[in-house]
């Protein structure tokens, strides 16, 4: 697996950053949690003057072997039929980034069908979905790797253009069956617990979808092939690959390469929903200070999703009730973040606006 050099945040700017928003014309700790996003934006880029500049938004598709166990209410042609429905700005995807000026890249990592004709959708297409992990691993170590690797690439691709944030999403009908696993492994929580409607889902089909799961869970007995790796305290742990090859969608494991990527160049990573979330908390399990990079902009109502961030003591900006994927939470939440970032940029401070420090 390619390898990412993730340093936990300096916080050596940290008391100059706390000095500026104390110093803003405000009560001191009046904006709350846009003082705390500030914070963290200023120590992501190393500066007290951060900026937002060319947010770019990856919008990652593909297949999976598993939604041929009936895991989804959605048929699989809805991913190929909603992607191209995304080149013709249809989506909401696409209403959410014009409205907060986000680039959109709309990737095909793994569709069933044949998307190479279509203009606005970049081809990185590994194989046509993934095989049925109620059978056999979803993926090859070849096609994992490769999956890493697409999703670095699309992060380096951004960069180049100028980006300071990124946000991710994806379509994939029957995704929230791999991400449900994740949870459940990395989480250790138990699989009933992580399982809910996914699109839509009744009480039987839920039912079904756990049957389906833990027999595949049942079966899965790893191939010892993750990585070591060697913490602080001197305890040997193994990176959490072979989970992800067996049970991902490419769509997912390209953004979990491009979450890493982006921490490793230090670009503000937003995290949206129950399968971003899930792709974030791999993320965390393979390199810790990935976590430092990312804000989590939205809770769902998929059930499991307050637990998952839980896990991992995240604090979602938002709860508006959002199951649509896509990374539409992570565009709802911009703007939060942009105000964190103009209160820092262009607010006043006491001594220029002449008011008395009563603090």
């Amino acid at each position: 697996m390619k390898t990412f050099d993730i340093q936990p945040l300096n916080k050596s700017m940290q008391a100059a950053i706390q000095k500026k928003i104390d110093n803003l014309n405000k009560p001191k700790g009046s904006l709350g949690r846009l003082e705390e996003l500030a914070m963290q934006v200023c120590l992501i880029q190393q500066t007290l003057e951060p900026s937002l500049a060319h947010p770019c938004h990856l919008l990652l598709g593909g297949d999976h072997g598993i939604e041929r166990e009936g895991v989804s209410v959605s048929p699989r042609e809805v991913t190929w039929q909603q992607m191209i429905n995304f080149t013709r700005g249809g989506g909401g995807v696409n209403m959410f980034c014009r409205q907060h000026g986000f680039k959109l890249r709309i990737v095909d990592v793994g569709v069933d069908c044949d998307l190479s004709k279509f203009d606005g959708i970049i081809d990185r297409k590994i194989a046509r979905g993934t095989k049925n992990f109620l059978y056999e691993p979803a993926m090859s170590e070849e096609e994992f790797n490769k999956a890493i690797q697409i999703g670095s690439d699309l992060v380096d691709d951004c960069i180049a253009e100028g980006c300071r944030i990124l946000s991710i999403g994806e379509m994939g009908i029957g995704n929230t069956s791999p991400s449900s696993i994740w949870m459940s492994i990395f989480g250790d929580i138990p699989l009933k617990d992580c399982i809910g409607a996914g699109a839509g889902l009744n009480n039987d089909g839920i039912r079904h979808k756990y049957e389906v799961l833990s027999k595949a869970v049942e079966r899965y007995h790893g191939d010892g092939s993750d990585d070591p790796i060697f913490c602080e305290n001197g305890i040997t742990q193994n990176r959490p690959r072979d989970p992800l090859r067996y049970f991902g969608g490419f769509e997912m494991i390209a953004a979990i390469g491009a979450m890493l990527r982006a921490a490793e160049q230090h670009l503000i990573i937003l995290v949206d929903g129950f399968i971003m979330t899930a792709c974030a908390l791999a993320a965390i399990r393979l390199y810790p200070a990935s976590q430092d990079y990312m804000i989590f902009t939205h809770c769902g109502d998929e059930s499991g999703h307050k637990m998952m961030l839980d896990i991992i003591n995240a604090k979602p900006l938002l709860h508006l009730g959002l199951r649509l994927g896509e990374g539409t939470g992570a565009l709802c939440a911009f703007p939060i973040i942009d105000s964190a970032v103009r209160m820092m940029n262009e607010m006043n401070n006491f001594d220029n606006a002449k008011i008395t420090k009563y603090f």
